[in-house]
Formats: C-alpha cells, structure tokens, sequence
C-alpha cells in the first residue's frame, strides 16, 4: 500500500467514523439521528431523501475500491495530495458541523423533531457546512484518484446533496421564518455562495 492509498483510506476512515459515532452519541440520548425517507414528510422530500441515501451509501465502495485497487487517470502528484488534504479539511468541516449544531443536528428533514436553528460557530461562515465536509471529501478523494466511475458517482452524490439543501432550505424557511431568511440573506449556501 502506498502512502497517498493510506492517507486516502485515513480520511474515509475519519470521516465515516465521526458519522456514525455522532449517531451512536446520540441514540444513546434517545435521539433519532436518521431521518433519511422516515415519518409523514410529501412524497417528493422522500423520494429526494431515498435517492440522496442511495448516493451517499453508493459512493462509499466506489471510494474504497478507487483506493484499494489504485485506480486512477495520473501517477501519484501534487494534484493526488492536494485532493488528500481537500478530504482532511472536509472531514473538518464536517466533524466542526456536527459539534456546533450538538443534539440538533439530523441526517435528513426531521419529521417530528423539533430542533433549534444554528448559526453560530462553523454556521456564520456556510449555512450547510456538513454537506460542504461531504462534498470535500468526495472531490478530494476523486481528485486523488481519480476515474471516470468514481467522478460519475461524486457528481450523482453530489447532486443529490445539493436537491437535499433546496429541500432543507423550503423546511427552515417554513419552520423559522424570518431568523431563517434573514441568516440566508447574510450567510452563503456552501461557503461564500
């Protein structure tokens, strides 16, 4: 195994790990962190929902695949490192996401839960910092190994992701009104946009 494949298999590792330990947390609490195509929601938040849960667990093989077997287009460069510390930082964000946002914090729209708005700490800066660290690490990884399976996989995750947002942004909206538009107005969807 070469280096650029072990930093590569460290930050899918990191990643995925801080995913299910905060679920883990908070099941513990009795909180129902997956609420990905669960309880009374339209027919339309659910069929995004169950597209974007196919995306985002369909995405992991293709990674560790991409990986394990050194499937790439280019020799190892400055380009594959720099897509290993474009998935360090999204792992990051993401870990930096999940502790601002503490017990309120949901894996898809929840469908009972009520959940306080956050927009402190990682949240001045992006209104959906978890779906950035998701994205990050996705073109960080195909960036490092890249391969034209592995980019339509990032695209399709990463479209879904983005649908999810557009959902999520029409429930706060209907959920906290005004606080919630007038943090849209100053605080960018993914990062500065």
């Amino acid at each position: 195994m070469t280096k650029i494949q072990a930093a590569a298999l460290a930050v899918l590792g990191m990643f995925y790990i801080a995913y299910f330990m905060k679920m883990f947390l908070q099941r513990r609490k009795g909180i129902q962190t997956d609420q990905i195509s669960k309880g009374g929601k339209p027919k339309g938040v659910l069929r995004i929902e169950r597209w974007m849960k196919i995306a985002t667990f369909s995405i992991v093989p293709v990674e560790a695949v991409s990986i394990l077997w050194n499937l790439r287009m280019w020799e190892q460069t400055v380009l594959s490192w720099t897509g290993i510390g474009m998935g360090f930082v999204g792992v990051l964000v993401f870990i930096a996401a999940m502790a601002t946002m503490r017990d309120n914090w949901r894996a898809g729209i929840p469908a009972q839960d009520q959940t306080e708005l956050v927009t402190t700490g990682i949240y001045r800066f992006s209104r959906n910092p978890a779906f950035l660290g998701f994205d990050l690490v996705y073109l960080g990884l195909l960036l490092a190994f890249f391969h034209p399976v592995h980019l339509i996989f990032v695209l399709f995750a990463a479209g879904m992701l983005h649908l999810q947002i557009l959902q999520e942004e029409a429930f706060l909206t209907e959920t906290f009104g005004k606080e919630y538009l007038k943090y849209k107005e100053k605080t960018g969807r993914y990062f500065w946009i």
